[in-house]
């Protein structure tokens, strides 16, 4: 009765002492980021654009459909996923750090003492025998208790880590979703460079065509030939460069889908295309909440904090409770002999580390500094993306003025280009204000090519900056 007592006593206090915490968390900091981004209407709406899934946000179906073939195959997201399963075995094996262990142990022993030993002399006279025999089976259980917390902080950390690879596979798919977007829209800008490309160089024929008809006449000397067909070769000399960066494009993009390279389907030429609506940038807090690398930025001040749990209980005692029982004997045939057989031993023990060379210590320092990394990890990945937002913001409205100013050159350039033509087959122009317009030309609507594809770009990378794309 004397030793129940003692049972209930001891299990009363490991309930007490179950409860008790030996470090005090960190919380995640609140005021990591500022109130509103840089070149942003301040505003208290809450909106975000990268609340919304790709598929809402891009609105040409070339590009979803590239998206979802990417997410289904890339290997790189099919690795994030194998990460996930492995993380979510950890987590689930962890969650058992409260079930005792159970083994079991089936012996069967021949012990033959030399007959010239202390031994052998004793068994041969009490037992009449040369040797022993011993058979056993048993079950041993073996449990800890948690009083410091130990296996629950190793739990916390088993859950953060799993979030943690979650948010990876997120962080993996947003960049995906960007690159295979910017990719697209490159390729578009190649084709609509191209075009325009085949459409000067057309242009450069008819005009070396009359060049030389005005040389046949005596008009003109040779240099004008010269100088039509060198600018004609300029024209020429784009296409095969286009046609090569069209292909290396397509690969790239194909390799990211998860496919050997090959042609990509699209539709339409950069004109086509629709800038994304910029409203709803949102909050910085919002975008905290949103974006996967600041995520687990937080999980990782979550896992610290458990760690720190895990070494400072370390520095404290450990109370284990063991019990083994089956059956036992000395002779095959009564081995399974019940209850003669039967044995059962219970014992508690209380394990205090004393000196160990202070590492257990020294892995608590340690465990205290990376919680402490941890905090400046998850403000410098607030900062940073607090910057890139601010970057693409910045961005989209100087794009916006740049596209204005190219819009209206290449206006007054197609203006300049056909009365050009015009003077010039009215004799009232020389070849040389005909090809300086068809310069002019050509370069004019390669740049307004390019501007247009870095405000598409800019705006996915916003989208991707503000958290956007692993919905």
């Amino acid at each position: 009765m004397k030793l129940y007592n003692n049972i209930y006593i001891a299990l009363l206090v490991l309930l007490v002492a179950s409860g008790c915490k030996v470090s005090k968390d960190i919380p995640t900091p609140t005021n990591a980021a500022p109130e509103q981004f840089r070149n942003s209407v301040a505003t208290t709406d809450t909106a975000s654009i990268a609340s919304l899934p790709y598929k809402e946000f891009f609105k040409e179906d070339a590009i979803r459909d590239l998206i979802d073939t990417a997410v289904k195959n890339n290997y790189d997201m099919q690795i994030a996923l194998k990460n996930i399963e492995a993380a979510d075995l950890l987590y689930r094996q962890s969650k058992l750090g409260n079930v005792p262990t159970l083994n079991l142990n089936i012996t069967s022993q021949l012990n033959r003492p030399s007959d010239n030993s202390l031994n052998g002399i004793q068994l041969g006279q009490f037992a009449n025998a040369k040797h022993v025999e011993d058979y056993t089976v048993s079950a041993g259980l073996g449990w800890e208790a948690d009083i410091w917390r130990k296996i629950a902080n190793q739990k916390r950390a088993a859950g953060a880590a799993y979030l943690q690879s979650a948010e990876a596979r997120k962080a993996i798919q947003t960049r995906l979703v960007s690159n295979v977007a910017q990719g697209f829209y490159r390729l578009i800008m190649l084709d609509t460079q191209l075009d325009i490309a085949k459409k000067n160089l057309a242009l450069n024929d008819s005009t070396l065509r009359i060049i030389k008809m005005q040389f046949d006449a005596g008009q003109v000397t040779s240099l004008a030939i010269q100088q039509a067909e060198a600018q004609q070769l300029v024209a020429a000399g784009l296409v095969p460069q286009l046609e090569q960066r069209i292909n290396l494009e397509e690969n790239a993009l194909s390799i990211l889908t998860g496919a050997f390279p090959k042609a990509i389907a699209r539709a339409g030429l950069l004109k086509d295309m629709k800038i994304q609506d910029q409203a709803g940038t949102g909050i910085p807090s919002v975008m905290v909440s949103l974006r996967p690398d600041v995520k687990s930025a937080e999980l990782e001040l979550l896992r610290a904090n458990a760690n720190v749990g895990v070494t400072k209980a370390s520095l404290y005692p450990t109370l284990s409770i063991t019990a083994s029982g089956g059956l036992n004997s000395f002779k095959a045939d009564n081995w399974f002999k019940i209850p003669g057989s039967l044995f059962g031993i219970v014992g508690g023990g209380i394990a205090q580390p004393i000196f160990q060379r202070r590492q257990l210590r020294t892995q608590y320092d340690i465990a205290v500094v990376n919680r402490e990394k941890s905090v400046l990890q998850f403000r410098q990945s607030v900062l940073t993306a607090v910057g890139e937002v601010s970057d693409q913001l910045i961005k989209i409205e100087k794009l916006q003025q740049q596209y204005t100013i190219a819009e209206n050159r290449v206006r007054v350039v197609q203006n300049s280009l056909q009365n050009a033509n015009l003077l010039f087959t009215s004799g009232l122009a020389n070849y040389l204000e005909v090809i300086t317009a068809q310069g002019n030309a050509l370069q004019s609507q390669l740049d307004l090519a390019t501007v247009k594809t870095d405000q598409l770009n800019a705006s996915v990378e916003l989208y991707r900056a503000l958290g956007g794309g692993w919905r």
